[in-house]
């Protein structure tokens, strides 16, 4: 049997932050301080491309902190391809630890199609 099902994502996971970063091409992330145009921000920071200042995550509480200036200083997109490479390595990981196999299929409209097969059950 088939389940379709959406994922809100908060981010706590360093291994898949880091994963997902691979997944894109991006340097790895950089755990520390680093500035902000409104400041600094602790965290686990990711320089997505074209954006003037890193995506910084606080693995804690799952917040994120960012200023991309509505765009202007780094395309949505971005946050969005790295948001969803983020979801679908938090994703296989979690399946993996619990014996699981992953197949993964790209979608003509972008998405991305995971079937994970239980161990003795059908996907």
């Amino acid at each position: 049997m088939s389940h379709i099902v959406k994922i809100k994502t908060q981010v706590r996971d360093p291994a898949a932050v880091r994963a997902a970063c691979g997944r894109l091409g991006l340097p790895q992330p950089v755990e520390g301080t680093v500035k902000l145009y409104t400041g600094n921000v602790t965290g686990l920071a990711v320089k997505l491309p074209g954006w003037r200042y890193p995506l910084v995550f606080d693995i804690g509480s799952a917040q994120a902190r960012f200023d991309n200036f509505g765009g202007v200083w780094g395309e949505q997109q971005e946050l969005d391809r790295f948001m969803q490479a983020y979801a679908v390595e938090k994703a296989k990981i979690e399946a993996r630890k619990q014996g699981h196999s992953v197949r993964e299929r790209k979608l003509t409209d972008g998405s991305i199609r995971l079937r994970i097969q239980v161990s003795g059950g059908a996907a």
